[in-house]
């Protein structure tokens, strides 16, 4: 529910999900007994979505063991889309989708190598400053994961096997086992636009970079 231009964060990413022909349901996963009822509320009182939308409690699980609640409202699908709220891209949700089918895996993960830092750098050889880079666009050396992913059915069906467990971790208890096998893929982003709004003042401190997103959307 942080605000951004006005609206809360979750009503961006509705809206740009309710956006594609893909997406026949949007469904929000969260603990509706406690702060998810303001985001229940929103939407009982914002009408006019393009899709239906509904919203699940959670058990507070863990990141795996809460997508158990999920399991009826897919279980006629192959797959579904999972995006934890407080990322915010312009992903294009139809082209990931391909990449994902023509890769095959149980599950593809939305990854980027160049990261735009919010500091600035100086260039320095032997201890002299050559030069200032402001907020500098970066490679990294390895793939970033993004909070954003299809997933087949399969890997609800391993997680319920796991289901003993208290809490169930979806990338360290699941995705790790499941890349060892070459059953993931990464569905890189390039330099397309992508923050992670965490706090209201990330929001403004990465203005520039929260507007160009918007207008992408």
């Amino acid at each position: 529910m942080i605000p951004v231009h006005g609206k809360p964060l979750i009503a961006h990413v509705v809206g740009h999900l309710a956006s594609f022909a893909l997406i026949d349901e949007i469904i929000i996963l969260a603990d509706f007994k406690g702060l998810g009822r303001q985001i229940e509320r929103y939407f009982e009182n914002h009408k006019g979505l393009k899709k239906p939308l509904r919203c699940i409690q959670d058990s507070q699980r863990g990141t795996g063991g809460d997508l158990l609640h999920i399991k009826d409202a897919v279980a006629g699908d192959r797959e579904f889309l999972l995006w934890f709220i407080d990322n915010l891209t312009p992903l294009d949700v139809e082209k990931m989708y391909r990449f994902h089918r023509k890769k095959n895996t149980l599950a593809t993960i939305a990854t980027r190598r160049f990261r735009r830092e919010e500091t600035g750098y100086a260039v320095v050889d032997g201890g002299i400053v050559k030069r200032f880079l402001e907020k500098p666009t970066i490679k990294l050396d390895m793939a970033e994961c993004l909070g954003i992913y299809i997933l087949d059915l399969e890997v609800l069906k391993i997680i319920r096997s796991r289901n003993g467990r208290k809490e169930i971790n979806l990338s360290y208890d699941i995705f790790q086992n499941l890349s060892q096998k070459g059953k993931i893929s990464s569905y890189d982003i390039g330099r397309q636009p992508w923050i992670d709004i965490d706090s209201p003042s990330r929001v403004e401190r990465e203005k520039d970079l929260v507007d160009s997103i918007l207008r992408m959307l």
